[in-house]
């Protein structure tokens, strides 16, 4: 079973993981960071494609800028960074892919993300200084979390009992 630094498994990740809206002033390390990136460059892609880019927003002044540009400012105005995911052509599937691993391998390491909306995609695009060409899959807050919300135990199973989701039976279909 592979665990990242922190201990956590990828399973144990993958049904723990919490969208995080309240951060603390304390910033994301270099290393952190990296591994966030990493984990979205080492995402599958349709006929690896790779069709993505990565823009990182640590200035508060563009923070503010691009909080402008979401469906929920405070998401974007209260995190350390946020990260674009800016795709080309029809990719927003991949892009989305790319988020989630960012999204995990940050959970790991008790960093909190919160995937956001563009809603006003051409200032989003000045922002970021990107062409017309380009579209915005999202845009993931990045901070630690103002309030304790790791998992309150290792068990997976536990915590399937308690979130708030369809139970699988209801959501499944096995066809002979």
């Amino acid at each position: 079973m592979s665990t990242s630094p922190s201990g956590m498994d990828a399973y144990l990740a993958i049904v723990s993981i919490r969208v995080v809206r309240d951060y603390t002033s304390d910033p994301i390390s270099d290393a952190a960071l990296n591994r966030m990136l990493q984990a979205g460059r080492a995402t599958g892609s349709s006929r690896n494609r790779q069709a993505w880019l990565f823009y990182v927003v640590r200035n508060p002044e563009t923070l503010n800028r691009l909080a402008d540009c979401v469906f929920a400012p405070d998401n974007v105005r209260g995190c350390q960074l946020a990260i674009a995911i800016v795709i080309t052509g029809k990719s927003s599937f991949d892009g989305g892919r790319a988020a989630q691993n960012m999204a995990l391998a940050a959970w790991t390491d008790g960093i909190g993300t919160c995937p956001n909306s563009t809603r006003d995609i051409d200032e989003a695009r000045r922002v970021l200084g990107i062409t017309e060409d380009l579209s915005i899959a999202t845009i993931l807050s990045v901070g630690y979390p103002a309030a304790a919300i790791s998992p309150k135990d290792n068990n997976p199973e536990a915590i399937l009992s308690r979130i708030d989701r369809k139970p699988l039976e209801e959501i499944t279909r096995f066809l002979d």
